[in-house]
């Protein structure tokens, strides 16, 4: 097999020779043979699979370290690593459309239309809501808070010994910003809060797992945390963990938030289906979380427009573990208002065994 020159392989691969001698020092694109006295690098031809797909992959926007992932993924299972790459392009479709949200409510901010064109402002419609808590039928005590209010919705699952004391905490410091935070100010006052209620986690927690039931990857106390406050036509979302956010509009249910777990990235690359997460050992282990580290407690920030008739569920994992995506379904789009949702929601989940805390805050829309 005849060896290529860096100039010669970069050419047959579409990568610069600078690109080349980068990818060679991470360790991602090693030369097959490096000359040693001149130090001049070759490469041979069976190297040009992976190095065409690396540069794929560049343009895509792929980060080098997952490209490394894909490329050793296929050598040995190239479904596989097809199935890896169409899970991180869906996630950057999501988090794209999440910044053209936050682009469209600067724009609207900024040039003194904060309702957003052609859309009935919050002022023409008022919220109905409400939220509960139970402790279940095995946990000995609860850790789980939620809150509904006028202007927001909040649910939070606490873990570890202080878990109580955090998850409340956290709905606590978002129940502050409901009278004083408003238009531009709602995402940086959702993200402050967050900051906040993670600096105390950091400085408070005791170390000790306790009865943690779910738990971060630290093992120490925590919570997730998933709220919604509204401002002009649109709901500010902050989301970090495994607390859910689902929406009901025009009969039909959809998740509006992200699982920030181990068995969800799994089923992000194509190595875990949905059903298998069910029972995989390791469900409950959070990647994300509101633990007193900072490499865990990056939240997801966005904005959704909110739209007369649109229902919305917060809850824990306490629920959508227990109840089924069919009766959630069911029982928002047949409840007659938010109370007769959340009781009924909590019913189901101590009806199939209640083997955890639950909490659900559910919100409608309608027109003044």
């Amino acid at each position: 097999m005849g060896e290529l020159t860096i100039g010669a392989f970069a050419r047959a691969s579409r990568l610069s020779p600078k690109a080349l001698r980068l990818y060679a020092e991470l360790g991602l694109l090693a030369p097959a043979r490096v000359d040693g006295t001149t130090g001049y690098r070759y490469y041979v031809e069976a190297q040009l699979p992976r190095a065409r797909l690396v540069a794929w992959l560049r343009r895509v926007g792929m980060p080098l370290a997952r490209i490394g992932e894909v490329c050793d993924l296929y050598e040995t299972d190239p479904p596989a690593a097809g199935l890896v790459i169409g899970a991180y392009w869906a996630r950057v479709e999501t988090e794209t459309a999440a910044r053209r949200d936050l682009v469209t409510f600067l724009v609207d901010q900024l040039s003194g239309n904060p309702a957003g064109k052609g859309v009935e402002k919050m002022s023409e419609m008022r919220m109905r809501y409400a939220a509960g808590t139970d402790r279940g039928l095995v946990r000995p005590v609860n850790q789980d808070t939620a809150y509904a209010g006028s202007r927001l919705l909040a649910v939070a699952d606490g873990f570890g010994a202080d878990g109580a004391r955090a998850s409340g905490a956290a709905v606590d410091a978002l129940v502050a910003l409901e009278e004083s935070v408003g238009g531009a100010d709602v995402l940086n006052g959702l993200a402050d809060a967050v900051d906040r209620v993670n600096r105390d986690n950091r400085e408070g927690s005791s170390g000790d797992s306790g009865d943690s039931g779910d738990s971060g990857e630290s093992g120490d106390s925590g919570t997730t945390l998933t709220a919604m406050l509204w401002t002009g036509s649109r709901l500010a979302l902050v989301h970090v963990g495994d607390t859910r956010a689902y929406l009901l509009r025009g009969g039909e249910v959809s998740r509006i938030t992200h699982d920030h777990t181990l068995v969800q990235s799994m089923i992000d690359a194509g190595s875990l289906t949905a059903e298998e997460a069910t029972s995989h050992p390791q469900r409950a282990l959070l990647l994300r979380a509101l633990d007193g580290s900072a490499d865990h407690a990056r939240p997801d920030l966005r904005l959704h427009d909110v739209v007369p008739g649109d229902r919305y569920l917060l809850c824990s994992d306490g629920l959508f573990t227990v109840v089924g995506p069919d009766d959630i379904r069911r029982v928002l789009a047949t409840a007659e208002d938010p109370a007769d949702a959340v009781s009924e929601l909590i019913a189901l989940a101590l009806a199939g065994g209640g083997p955890d805390n639950v909490a659900c805050a559910v919100a409608d829309a309608v027109t003044v």
